[in-house]
């Protein structure tokens, strides 16, 4: 009888992990300039004739939102491919933009433009035209509830130097009214111990209780040193985190806890000072590195509440001046919790492995040679899984929908 119910738990053990390892990604991801969408083994191309960046899925997986630009990037109108009549259209005549997002509880899309914050209606359950939010907008997100946007200033030099940054809270239905734009957070900037002229690239916490960002310098600056900071969502507590590059995948939020995970440090050559760090809110003074000596992380993505995967190389300290050298990367997991790492990926010679993304279980990376344009996107299940191609001679990873 023990024997028997354990042939039974071992059977159904062997399905669930079977069941488990078929995850159906569903990915939308650039080829040859085009658009692309991929849902389980099925390819689908999207674009003819474009040259296609920044492909992003709306909240329910509809609808995908992407630019029609050209090489020189002096063309940037933004289309919407719609995946249940299958068809590509533009929610309005035409619309230049690089900043989109789509809303977090419905197939709203907002976008600034020249300045202007705006936002689309929607007719018949698709994005349709737009409305004017905001004058002044620099960088911008929606709050979790979908009903207002954190908005940052445009920088603004004055006689006496530039003015502090600005962050306003603007409800959706704004519609240009200064009466509905409300000041969110003044942020205080002090050379040379802390300058900046804007604020970029927010991201809520997993609850919507902290808010991350960038503290932007000028230019020149901003390539080699910003400050990363983080503020509740009352707008009551600020904290300076630490300075790293401006490199929005290089800051991620724990699935389910508050803890903020970032590459540190300054210089905009990978070559050295890239380290792994996890800053704990609400004591953002209590963080920890978890990169060993020697050795660069250049990406992150979380897998659980207690690991962490990076894309990992060996420093080279040596490199002074010339061709900037290539970092070949592999998969590393940290467990924050025992300060235990292992190596998950192992490219071969003269091969890089980029961009970690986790959907469910299933971690996947892109792979390429430096010499060439386009790579591999590679996936396992689990830190244990096999590594399989996902998807071949694709421009850059995918961008997948997860429910």
């Amino acid at each position: 009888m023990i024997i028997r119910i354990l042939v039974v738990l071992l059977t159904c053990m062997s399905l669930l992990q079977s069941a488990h390892a078929e995850t159906n990604l569903k990915a939308v991801f650039i080829r040859s300039h085009q658009l692309w969408i991929k849902e389980g083994k099925g390819e689908i191309q999207i674009t003819k004739n474009a040259y296609v960046s920044s492909p992003k899925w709306s909240y329910d997986g509809r609808f995908v939102a992407f630019i029609d630009g050209d090489e020189k990037g002096k063309k940037t109108e933004l289309f919407i491919y719609d995946t249940k009549e299958k068809e590509t259209f533009q929610p309005y005549v035409k619309i230049e933009t690089s900043n989109f997002k789509w809303s977090p509880v419905n197939n709203q899309l907002a976008y600034t433009s020249g300045g202007v914050l705006n936002v689309t209606k929607v007719k018949n359950g698709r994005p349709q035209g737009f409305e004017n939010v905001s004058l002044g907008a620099g960088d911008f997100e929606w709050f979790p509830n979908g009903k207002e946007f954190i908005v940052s200033s445009q920088p603004n030099l004055l006689p006496t130097g530039w003015e502090p940054i600005k962050l306003y809270k603007i409800p959706v239905e704004a519609k240009l009214s200064p009466e509905n734009v409300k000041l969110f957070y003044t942020i205080e900037t002090n050379e040379p111990d802390f300058f900046a002229i804007t604020a970029d690239y927010f991201k809520w916490s997993h609850n919507g209780n902290w808010l991350s960002f960038l503290a932007t310098p000028t230019a020149s600056w901003s390539n080699d040193s910003n400050t990363l900071c983080v503020l509740n969502s009352k707008g009551e507590q600020f904290h300076t985190i630490g300075k790293m590059l401006w490199y929005p995948d290089w800051m991620k939020w724990a699935p389910s806890t508050d803890h903020l995970a970032y590459i540190s440090g300054e210089g905009r050559f990978f070559v050295e000072n890239k380290k792994s760090t996890i800053a704990d809110m609400p004591a953002a003074v209590q963080q920890k590195q978890y990169t060993p000596d020697g050795y660069v992380d250049l990406d992150l993505a979380w897998f659980s509440p207690e690991r962490v995967i990076v894309a990992r190389a060996e420093e080279n300290k040596e490199w002074d001046e010339g061709p900037i050298p290539t970092m070949f990367t592999s998969l590393h997991a940290i467990n924050i919790g025992t300060d235990s790492q292992e190596q998950l990926t192992f490219p071969g010679k003269n091969e890089v492995d980029l961009d970690p993304q986790v959907v469910g279980t299933t971690i996947t990376w892109f792979r390429k040679k430096p010499d060439q344009m386009y790579g591999d996107v590679l996936a396992k299940e689990g830190l244990k899984g096999k590594e399989k191609t996902l998807i071949e001679h694709v421009d850059s990873a995918p961008t997948y929908y997860s429910e």
